[in-house]
């Protein structure tokens, strides 16, 4: 690993730290075999629940790792704002009312329905502007100036602290993983997985999962440096990024294997197998991960792989499409794979 990206990584005591608040406000999700995902895949298959979580999506844990040394930094804090697409605005609307912190958060128009409403639930101050998820955070910063608030980024080192704990959690109870497959929004999630990979001295490879309709981290990753692509994607919000996070992206230079893109109808068969297999929801960025596996299926067959349902909140009405259409699920379940090896692991 290069310096710069050790510099950004938090530290197996700042991530042991970081437990005893996540573990504060939440209990740790669980890592579950399925056994119709092993048949698809031809793996043994652990799928991370974070869609357990209690806003049902992973962020939750950054959030609070990042408003607890906030506060504790700015006791007289007036207030904080941030953008998102729902998940980290939930996160930063759950962790801001435990300390009685007014917050604010901006979204992109025609955001999600149902993730705008649990952050109203939460308390939060919610506007809707721009177009998409760049536009949102551009008017958040002018108004985190405007009105003295505290901008909460969308990648932080102490968010990715708190995010390293439900890998921990995964790496703790199966160590032996051969690879993990993580979506990449703005990079904490991946960044949480090397984080406790190195931390515990696992040699398991990391393949990142985008969408193939939002393609900013996998060009950045072949060309080697920051490109910025359009977003036009369905179905997977949470991974709908125009513009790389330069810290995340120095991370994914050095430390992360491949990178892989699934379009939305990838995505979709992924959220209706996820249901079949494991009758668990998965929103679009929450099943990136099978998505990608599917996709790599001949080569992962035979080993032992992580996955993420890293969230679960999808909106009723377009949970119901995804699972009354057609698709190619029920021959996935049972279509044989051919074995192709992995790649060999990166070293920076």
């Amino acid at each position: 690993m290069t310096q710069a990206a050790r510099d950004l990584l938090p530290s197996l005591t700042e991530i042991e730290q970081a437990a005893s608040v996540v573990y504060g406000g939440m209990a740790p999700t669980p890592q579950l075999s399925w056994p119709l995902l092993n048949q698809a895949l031809g793996a043994q298959v652990w799928v991370k629940h974070e869609n357990h979580a209690p806003t049902g999506a992973f962020k939750v844990r950054g959030g609070m790792v990042y408003m607890d040394k906030l506060v504790r930094a700015r006791p007289q804090l007036s207030g904080v704002i941030s953008a998102t697409r729902g998940n980290h605005g939930q996160s930063v609307g759950l962790a801001a009312s435990r300390f009685g912190v007014p917050a604010t958060i901006v979204v992109p128009e025609g955001n999600s329905r149902e993730k705008n409403a649990a952050m109203r639930a939460l308390g939060v101050t919610l506007i809707e502007r721009g177009s998409e998820f760049q536009e949102s955070r551009e008017y958040a910063q002018q108004l985190a100036q405007d009105q003295q608030l505290h901008m909460i980024p969308s990648f932080h080192r102490d968010l990715v602290a708190g995010v390293s704990t439900y890998w921990m959690e995964l790496f703790a109870a199966q160590p032996d993983l051969d690879v993990v497959l993580v979506p990449i929004g703005q990079g904490s999630g991946m960044c949480g997985a090397v984080a406790a990979r190195n931390a515990l001295g696992l040699k398991t490879r990391v393949i990142g999962v985008v969408s193939a309709h939002a393609l900013a981290y996998k060009l950045s990753f072949e060309q080697r440096r920051k490109i910025e692509s359009p977003v036009s994607t369905r179905i997977a919000d949470g991974v709908a990024c125009r513009v790389p996070d330069d810290a995340s992206l120095e991370v994914l230079l050095a430390e992360v294997d491949d990178v892989v893109a699934v379009t939305d109808d990838e995505v979709m068969d992924a959220m209706k197998m996820a249901f079949i297999a494991t009758h668990n929801a998965a929103e679009g960025a929450g099943a990136c991960a099978l998505a990608a596996a599917l996709q790599l299926r001949a080569r992962l067959r035979g080993r032992k792989i992580g996955l993420t349902l890293s969230g679960g909140n999808v909106d009723h009405d377009v949970f119901a499409r995804v699972l009354m259409r057609e698709s190619a699920v029920s021959a996935e379940l049972q279509a044989p794979a051919q074995v192709l090896p992995l790649p060999q692991r990166r070293t920076a």
